[in-house]
């Protein structure tokens, strides 16, 4: 048989065959995700509007300590140093951001947005070669799985606000079980959350991914199955879960600022 010797030449950055619009996902994740990076640090560095009558922002949920009557172990501690701003947010947001930071959805999407590394399949990088995540700071990305075990339980801390947003002032110092727009917000941040969380690929191999056969593991094979069941739409709920908990913020913060007021069901 004739061989034939074939020389390869790197592309140059964006050079590409591909007729179709590739660029077009890199810009839209780029947008999205510096549109949110942007707003969670305004609100997080608020420190005000949270809460509005039951509801909690659930980007300051767990309230360990603020000034509303939300926080678990009482107001701003007179230790805090006066030349540091302080926001209930500060105290929590860093383990679900760690978490969204490293997951490996969005470690693809951001390298592909904002790195151009690379910037889509079969297209031009700007650099030679792969340096992948086996050297710092990148190898960090690995720690991953220990931000999961930190974000399962802002699930539940989640759910009771949902469970506080079911009762509002009855009038006489009381309280009286009803629903309002903001409690199916919040409830619906929980579902979504949680479809996004309970997929995580690292949660699917602690349930079942680290065995050879899951025959004769009823318990696990069901974990699995359904973690696999919701990490097939990881993407889909990245994004929605992204999206709707900014939004439950601001709707929370609108409803405290007096902007709009929050309508009552029953």
């Amino acid at each position: 048989m004739a061989n034939a010797h074939v020389s390869l030449k790197q592309r140059s950055f964006g050079q590409t065959m591909r007729r179709d619009a590739w660029w077009a996902q890199p810009i839209f994740v780029f947008l999205g995700l510096s549109t949110f990076v942007i707003y969670s640090t305004w609100a997080a560095l608020q420190g005000d509007h949270y809460t509005s009558g039951p509801y909690l922002s659930p980007f300051y949920s767990p309230e360990l300590l603020g000034a509303s009557p939300h926080a678990l172990f009482g107001p701003q501690p007179g230790w805090w140093p006066t030349w540091l701003p302080f926001s209930p947010a500060l105290l929590i947001l860093w383990a679900p951001g760690l978490f969204r930071l490293t997951c490996y959805y969005y470690r693809g999407a951001y390298y592909k947005a904002f790195w151009a590394d690379p910037p889509a399949c079969a297209v031009g990088e700007p650099r030679a070669r792969y340096l992948g995540e086996r050297s710092f700071p990148l190898i960090l990305q690995n720690a991953h799985r220990y931000f999961l075990y930190l974000a399962l339980p802002f699930l539940v801390f989640l759910s009771i606000d949902v469970w506080h947003a079911l009762w509002f002032p009855d009038g006489a110092g009381g309280t009286e079980l009803g629903v309002g727009v903001g409690t199916l917000v919040l409830a619906m941040n929980v579902v979504l959350l949680g479809g996004y969380t309970l997929g995580c690929h690292s949660l699917r191999h602690l349930v079942g991914g680290s065995l050879d056969r899951l025959a004769g593991r009823p318990v696990r094979a069901a974990c699995y199955t359904c973690v696999s069941f919701l990490n097939r739409r990881h993407m889909l709920w990245a994004w929605m879960s992204l999206c709707w908990v900014a939004f439950s913020d601001l709707y929370v913060r609108l409803c405290a600022t007096g902007v709009w007021n929050d309508w009552r069901l029953f």
